[in-house]
């Protein structure tokens, strides 16, 4: 599968960005992986400020190239990434939510056979949740041309169904539960995403509606 990620645009820039609206957080966090880390990127903190969250969807189109019909994120962390970029684009915005653990399309969102579709994120870690929202897609007869986020953090070990391109391309301490120093010198880490832990299953997913 590709997975190559694109060169990061103006990363001085959206540094700056996120370091003004405390989106660069320092402390002991239990990612969503289940490692730890002394520092994770909160990028609701910076999509909170419109301007910031149409300058990243700006930058973000820049980088998508060809036709695309439709732009897609996963709730909750993809849907205000979804309509900037889409509106960037001028074309849908749609995100999907989780139905008993699996990503469907609600609300009355629907995808046409063949549109070609952009999966976007605000932080891609394990890639597991732009995975998940990809083969939702392809059940539904969607074609993902890209995957883009405001951060990425996987390091290049995300399996991705489409090339990712990203504003920053960070790279944070990780650690075990059980090898964890923080841990060792007595803090609690914090959850701070919003996301459960889910499985990501090598098959293809059932698309749902609802």
């Amino acid at each position: 599968m590709p997975s190559a990620v694109d060169m990061p645009i103006d990363l001085p820039e959206i540094e700056r960005r996120l370091a003004l609206t405390g989106a660069l957080k320092e402390g002991h966090f239990l990612l969503s992986s289940g490692l730890h880390s002394s520092r994770y990127v909160q990028c609701a903190r910076l999509l909170m400020h419109p301007e910031h969250a149409e300058w990243a969807g700006r930058e973000l189109a820049r980088c998508i190239e060809g036709p695309v019909d439709v732009v897609i994120g996963p709730a909750m962390g993809g849907i205000v990434m979804a309509h900037e970029l889409a509106r960037a684009l001028g074309v849908r915005a749609l995100f999907a939510e989780r139905v008993e653990d699996s990503f469907a399309l609600r609300r009355g969102f629907e995808l046409e056979p063949g549109e070609r579709v952009v999966v976007v994120e605000d932080v891609v870690t394990t890639g597991g949740s732009a995975a998940e929202v990809a083969r939702l897609v392809k059940g539904l007869g969607g074609e993902v041309v890209r995957i883009a986020s405001i951060v990425d953090r996987s390091q290049g070990q995300a399996r991705l169904p489409a090339p990712l391109v990203a504003l920053a391309s960070l790279t944070f301490p990780t650690h075990e539960p059980d090898d964890c120093p923080l841990c060792a010198g007595g803090s609690v880490a914090e959850k701070p995403g919003s996301r459960k832990r889910f499985p990501v299953e090598s098959g293809p997913a059932t698309p749902a509606r609802a």
